[in-house]
């Protein structure tokens, strides 16, 4: 995340004429991205993470 906040920062002049009421360096924008794709990525690994500890170990292990 923090190469993509340098990276975003670097270009912020660049998408300045397609942001209204917005500045480009808003740090309130730019904890709100960082936080929804923390969010995301929690949600998408939590969810696979509880079906397999569903899964007996023992069944696990003579499936293959």
């Amino acid at each position: 995340m923090a190469i993509g906040v340098a990276l975003a920062l670097g270009v912020a002049r660049l998408i300045s004429s397609f942001l209204f009421g917005v500045k480009p360096t808003d740090p309130l924008t730019y904890a709100a991205v960082a936080a929804g794709l923390a969010a995301t990525a929690l949600l998408a690994c939590y969810i696979p993470a509880r079906r397999a500890m569903k899964v007996d170990p023992l069944v696990a292990l003579r499936y293959e």
